[in-house]
């Protein structure tokens, strides 16, 4: 079960840094910037080979994904929805869906930005021709959790008969 999660953060990370690079790109007329150390028609997704099922989506959105500190925020659970064109680029603007309910402003804004900033190091995210064609404009729901509850103890014992 903790992979499946786990798979579920990664492309909903994935997801999340897609589409702040396309909001980016539409907000200032201009592409975002790309780092230093890439040239602008490369891949910017973590690992040069190409996405080829929902599993590799995943880890490249979960390598992108970089939490703030916990000093900086007390940890919460974000959700963003997006959705990819074929050539991994976010379709229009992230939404961000679910925020913890325990969490301050401060904290809302600093998860916020992070998110965005996962999109802008994970896209456009490289797919293969098959999975362009799959995902390319389907929405993604992708959580970030960093609040774990804490795991209830229970002994689970037989009942006495008496």
């Amino acid at each position: 079960m903790t992979d499946l999660k786990r798979l579920i953060q990664l492309f909903a990370a994935l997801l999340l840094l897609a589409g702040a690079s396309a909001a980016a790109a539409q907000g200032q007329g201009q592409p975002p910037a790309q780092p230093p150390s890439q040239s602008p028609g490369q891949p910017r997704g973590p690992g040069g080979a190409p996405a080829n099922t929902l599993q590799d989506v995943f880890e490249k959105l979960f390598h992108c994904w970089k939490p703030p500190p916990a000093s900086a925020a007390t940890p919460m659970d974000i959700t963003v929805r997006f959705s990819f064109n074929r050539s991994g680029e976010i379709l229009g603007k992230p939404r961000i869906t679910y925020e913890s309910a325990t969490a301050t402003d401060n904290d809302r804004l600093v998860y916020r930005v992070a998110v965005m900033e996962a999109l802008q190091r994970c896209t456009p995210m490289p797919f293969t021709e098959a999975m362009a064609g799959a995902v390319a404009g389907h929405p993604f729901a992708i959580q970030f959790r960093t609040h774990l509850e804490p795991v209830e103890k229970r002994a689970w014992l037989p009942p006495k008969i008496l």
